[in-house]
């Protein structure tokens, strides 16, 4: 009798702890998750103080009756597309992360332009708001620059548990999948050419 009862402890221990650890495995990502959708709600709140300055900027920038209308309106339409893409914190997948950046990507890139067009009016240059709202921006430019590597972070150890032994067998169960990263922009790895 007592060697009938050993098989079936084992059974019920190794059912305990298989059960333990799925347990563990499956509230270890949903933290992990929260902490990613917190990460990414930051760069959400910088890519949006990024947009709200830009009206501001163009206003002051539009003052200056002979600056270029093409430059202005090219502003205007990227932040008008960046602000368009919205990215669900539980769809984090690799192909949302890229839209999201490259409408992003554009947007910085009309704002470089018109950087560049305004060093041909020294007035503007000299306006004070010009210049403080070109200093916040530069300052949220940074402020993104720190969300997006904190999330990446956030996603990396994500991706790394998900990927370990056992858990990538519990998190198969549970239906929980990679994140995405932010990733350097295409041409990034180039130096960009100083002419002068």
């Amino acid at each position: 009798m007592k060697k009938a009862l050993i098989p079936i402890i084992v059974v019920a221990l190794v059912g305990l702890f298989m059960y333990t650890k799925a347990v563990g495995v499956y509230n270890q990502f949903v933290q992990k998750e929260e902490t990613i959708n917190g990460q990414w709600a930051e760069v959400e709140t910088q890519y949006q103080r990024r947009a709200d300055l830009i009206p501001n900027l163009v206003n002051t920038v539009r003052g200056y009756a002979d600056f270029e209308r093409e430059t202005l309106e090219g502003v205007i339409n990227a932040r008008a597309r960046a602000t368009s893409v919205n990215v669900n914190a539980d769809n984090l997948t690799p192909e949302q992360i890229a839209e999201f950046q490259g409408a992003q990507d554009q947007l910085s890139g009309a704002l470089s332009r018109l950087l560049v067009s305004v060093e041909r009016y020294p007035e503007l240059k000299a306006n004070e708001n010009f210049r403080d709202l070109q200093a916040q921006l530069e300052g949220t430019e940074n402020r993104i620059a720190v969300a997006r590597r904190n999330f990446n972070q956030s996603v990396q150890s994500y991706n790394a548990e998900l990927r370990t032994f056992p858990n990538n067998i519990f998190a198969g169960w549970y239906g929980f999948d990679r994140k995405g990263y932010f990733e350097a922009t295409a041409g990034a790895e180039q130096a960009p050419t100083v002419q002068f």
